[in-house]
């Protein structure tokens, strides 16, 4: 049975009650993952995909319930205050989201593999834990990157969708606009819909069309941010294009929002909140958005930073003895030994004193790893025009942070292709890690 017409804070209160009481009685649940560093577009394309997937289930679904899964433990929210952001437009809070910490009942009762279904968005391998013990029942994926053909062709009846984009909550736009649209055939009649959410508009059809604002707000904030309000060269597909338009157009339908609403305005909000990491420590701002893989028998971590490596180094409170460079090294070994890590990549992204976006690229590998980086440096020089970088709150020296047969490898470049981001730098790590012998 499909779930009626709701608000999305319903959906999700139903979606996580739903998740215990399957756990509990060892009955099917139908899971949409997202990529384990639960960033923006991997929160929107979840909840997208579950909450309208559930309004129009297709005929043979596993289960009629889509249940999203931010794929971080609960307290890695506080890691991400654009969440807290966004919740505020969407009407939601971090309570009604199911983490990794859910997939555990109280009883210690886990979720068993037989029962699940696994539909992936924003990412078309699971990896880690989940991988290991979920990643035989995944029958469906939408994500925008490489394809890395772990998932069957044939997938029916969930979609599967890798393309190149901005954004993969576009994907999930397009993929199912028309249950979307099919679904809000008879939402206008769910009597007393309005008087059960406690909203104040005078008919349902208010109430559904307000609603359908607040699921495209979110589902508009990760496509903006991922293409910098569709700005952004070399990553704007037409497909992200059309899913602004089409969300837009929800929410200019809304009597509550119509007036009030500025694209740009709102990108800036959300923007803003993301770039606010101020108070993150050190570990925090590298676990905020990272991401980690094992190939050839090495374990590959990235992370991705949005402030310049030198606001990175001003974080670090190690020994007081050692000089800047030192220390930094020896925090990124430190956080690489907790993760059993043989090579780290750092991937900044800011906006220089002249207004030019920058990304820079820090690569630190263990004497395991300095084959696979010695290869990765000379086979990526080319694709993501890499410069020699010296970052001057880290090292008096121009030029000490270089490659070492002595200690860990490490080395900063400036990336003068901008457009390639961790989607298109991960893939050449891991290639150059698989080659190294």
């Amino acid at each position: 049975m499909a779930f009626p017409p709701n608000s999305l804070r319903a959906f999700l209160t139903h979606a996580k009650k739903s998740l215990f009481i399957a756990i509990q009685s060892s009955q099917g649940v139908t899971i949409v993952a997202g990529n384990e560093s639960a960033d923006l577009d991997s929160l929107t394309s979840s909840v997208l995909y579950s909450y309208i997937r559930s309004l129009a289930p297709p005929s043979g679904a596993f289960t009629p319930l889509y249940v999203p899964l931010l794929n971080i433990p609960a307290a890695d929210m506080s890691l991400r205050p654009e969440f807290d952001t966004l919740f505020r437009h969407a009407n939601i809070d971090p309570s009604h989201l199911v983490t990794l910490d859910d997939l555990l009942e109280g009883n210690g009762t886990a979720l068993k593999p037989e029962n699940t279904r696994f539909i992936l968005v924003d990412h078309n391998s699971l990896q880690g834990e989940l991988g290991k013990k979920y990643g035989a029942r995944v029958q469906g994926v939408v994500d925008h990157h490489e394809d890395e053909r772990r998932i069957d062709s044939d997938t029916s009846p969930e979609p599967r969708v890798i393309e190149k984009c901005g954004s993969c909550t576009s994907l999930v736009v397009r993929t199912l606009k028309p249950s979307w649209e099919s679904s809000a055939g008879g939402s206008s009649l769910v009597s007393g819909a309005a008087h059960a959410q406690g909203d104040s508009v005078e008919n349902d059809a208010g109430v559904t069309r307000t609603w359908d604002a607040q699921v495209a707000k979110m589902a508009l904030a990760s496509i903006l941010i991922d293409t910098a309000n569709l700005t952004a060269e070399g990553k704007v597909e037409k497909v992200d294009i059309d899913a602004v338009g089409y969300l837009e157009a929800k929410i200019k339908l809304s009597p509550q929002d119509a007036a009030l609403w500025d694209r740009t305005k709102f990108y800036e909000c959300i923007d803003a909140a993301k770039r606010d990491i101020d108070a993150l420590s050190f570990e925090d701002i590298l676990r905020k958005d990272y991401k980690q893989w094992t190939e050839n028998g090495l374990n590959l971590g990235v992370a991705s930073v949005v402030k310049p490596l030198g606001f990175l180094a001003e974080k670090i409170t190690g020994n007081p003895s050692e000089d800047k460079e030192d220390q930094f090294v020896t925090g990124i070994g430190d956080f690489m030994a907790a993760r059993s890590l043989t090579i780290f990549a750092i991937m900044t992204t800011f906006t220089s004193s002249l207004g030019e976006f920058q990304r820079e690229l820090y690569v630190q590998a263990l004497s395991s790893g300095h084959a696979a980086a010695h290869r990765f440096a000379e086979q990526a020089k080319e694709q993501l025009k890499l410069e020699d970088h010296d970052v001057a709150s880290l090292s008096e020296k121009p030029g000490s942070m270089q490659p070492s047969s002595e200690g860990p490898w490490r080395k900063i470049w400036l990336q003068k292709d901008v457009s390639k981001s961790r989607k298109q730098v991960a893939p050449l790590l891991r290639r150059a890690m698989n080659e190294s012998t």
